[in-house]
């Protein structure tokens, strides 16, 4: 019975597979993936006394050398290939169209709104992207891309003309790491792994304006919720190990460790 059954299924899914055709459906004439890259730049002040350096957050983009919208800005992405993954495809644009390999790489979200590009039924997903500021001292411009720069988010969302709708896409991304600044460790991405608290509030900030913690300290080393996120820097002796390159005063040095925290909106 088993045997008859099982060599049924199989005449079954043969006769289904000789059925089916592709060309009964239409497939989209492209599938790139395109990637917001960030970073925090870095400037020393020119003070007098020691303080913490400006950052600013910027996202590459590529400023387009063919049709469609040549000469805008665009994000750096491509097509998919048959024979990688979307995320294989974003991560091979990434090195290829700015020299970056490397950092924190996330899926964002899939746009397909009709008409989002004049080539035809392009389906994207986007990606964003982390990165240190030194992984983009050597950033170069692809074959098919005239320029490549850094912008402050206001630049590229208020002042350029953008491609596509990337700048949706870019409004999307910027939500979201603000979202994860918040909820998550990710400010790890834009700080050495020694780092005061001064240090960590500032990159926090540098993401999300709006962020005022009177309590920051207090919260990130002693929350029952929070505890163990960070953890103090020691020597091997096991001593404390601090640094006044920010400060007047020597600062304790903090690592992020492996933790991750469980939050709730109910406690």
């Amino acid at each position: 019975m088993s045997e008859n059954y099982e060599h049924f299924n199989a005449e079954s899914d043969e006769q289904a597979a000789r059925a089916y055709s592709s060309q009964k459906y239409r497939t989209p004439d492209g599938v790139p993936a395109d990637i917001v890259m960030f970073t925090l730049t870095k400037r020393e002040r020119k003070t007098v006394t020691k303080t913490l350096p400006i950052r600013e957050l910027k996202v590459m983009l590529i400023k387009r050398k063919g049709w469609p919208f040549a000469g805008r800005w665009a994000l750096p992405g491509g097509f998919c290939q048959e024979n990688e993954s979307i995320y294989g495809a974003a991560k091979r644009e990434l090195m290829e169209e700015t020299g970056v390999d490397g950092g924190h790489l996330e899926y964002l979200n899939v746009y397909s709104q009709p008409g989002r590009d004049p080539r035809g039924w392009i389906i994207s997903h986007a990606f964003f992207a982390l990165v240190e500021e030194w992984m983009l001292d050597q950033r170069q411009a692809a074959d098919d891309a005239e320029d490549v720069g850094l912008f402050t988010i206001q630049e590229a969302l208020q002042e350029l003309e953008l491609a596509f709708d990337h700048r949706t896409i870019i409004e999307d991304a910027y939500r979201r790491i603000q979202q994860q600044m918040l909820e998550t460790t990710i400010a790890r991405q834009f700080l050495p792994r020694d780092f005061t608290l001064s240090e960590l509030y500032q990159v926090i900030q540098s993401v999300v304006p709006d962020f005022e913690e009177p309590n920051f300290i207090r919260k990130i080393t002693s929350t029952r919720s929070r505890k163990g996120i960070v953890e103090e820097v020691r020597d091997e002796e096991g001593n404390l190990v601090s640094s006044n390159q920010y400060s007047q005063r020597p600062a304790q040095l903090y690592r992020f460790t492996e933790l991750v925290p469980r939050l709730s909106i109910y406690t």
